[in-house]
C-alpha cells in the first residue's frame, strides 16, 4: 500500500484556505485542483509499504509524535515545484516554527527506516508545503504565485501526525489509518521537578 505520514490542519484552516483559492480555481480550470479534505503537510513520503510493516510502523511513529510538541501552524503565500514557469505543482506555504517542522520529518522518517519501510525520498530536502494543484503538463503559474504571495492564514495548533493511505487515480483519495497525538508541553531541560 502507498503511505505517507502528514499532519492535518483544522477544519477551519482548510475552509480559509478554500475561501481563498476559489477564485483561483475557477479562472485556471485547466489545472487539476485537489479538494480540502485531501489538503495535509506531508512530513515523509514513504511509498509502497507492505502490510506486515504496519505494527511495527505504528509503534515507531507513535514514539517519534511523542518526542516532539505541538505546533503553531498557518498557511501563507505560494510557490511551485520544480518552479513557477514549468510547475507541476502549486501549492500553498506553512509558517511556523521551520526547525521543530524539520526535527519532526527527520524523527518520522528515522522510525519508518527502523520498521522497514524507509522513505524512498528522503534525501529530498523537506518543504512544508500544501498542494493546492497539480499541472498535468508544465505551466507557467506565475500568475497564481503572485495572487498567493499576500495570504496569510489563521494560526492553528497542528496536535497529531497522521499515517495516511493514499489511492492513486483520476481523483486521488486518502485514507487515515492512524494518528498519535504530539506532546501537550515541551519538556524543560535541567528541571527540578
Amino acid at each position: 500500500m502507498r503511505l505517507f505520514v502528514a499532519i492535518t490542519p483544522p477544519a477551519s484552516a482548510l475552509a480559509e484556505i478554500d475561501a481563498t483559492v476559489a477564485p483561483l480555481r475557477a479562472a485556471w480550470p485547466e489545472l487539476s485542483w485537489s479538494s480540502p479534505q485531501s489538503w495535509h503537510v506531508t512530513l515523509a513520503f514513504l511509498g509502497e509499504v507492505d502490510d506486515a510493516v504496519l505494527p511495527g510502523l505504528a509503534a515507531r511513529l507513535e514514539r517519534a509524535a511523542g518526542r516532539h510538541p505541538r505546533l503553531e501552524l498557518s498557511a501563507a503565500g505560494g510557490g511551485a515545484f520544480p518552479t513557477a514557469p514549468r510547475a507541476r505543482v502549486l501549492w500553498t506555504g506553512v509558517r511556523g516554527d521551520p526547525a521543530a517542522l524539520r526535527a519532526m520529518s527527520a524523527s518520522v522518517a528515522a522510525g519508518a527506516r527502523r520498521a522497514g519501510a524507509p522513505p524512498p525520498g528522503e534525501r529530498r530536502r523537506f518543504r512544508p508545503h500544501i498542494t493546492l494543484a497539480r499541472c498535468r503538463q508544465p505551466a507557467d503559474v506565475r500568475p497564481l504565485v503572485t495572487a498567493l504571495a499576500d495570504y496569510s492564514g489563521t494560526v492553528w495548533m497542528a496536535d497529531r501526525i497522521h499515517l495516511i493511505r493514499s489511492y492513486l487515480g483520476p481523483r486521488p483519495r486518502y485514507e487515515s489509518l492512524g494518528d498519535w497525538p504530539l506532546r501537550t508541553q515541551a519538556r524543560r531541560l535541567g528541571s527540578m521537578e
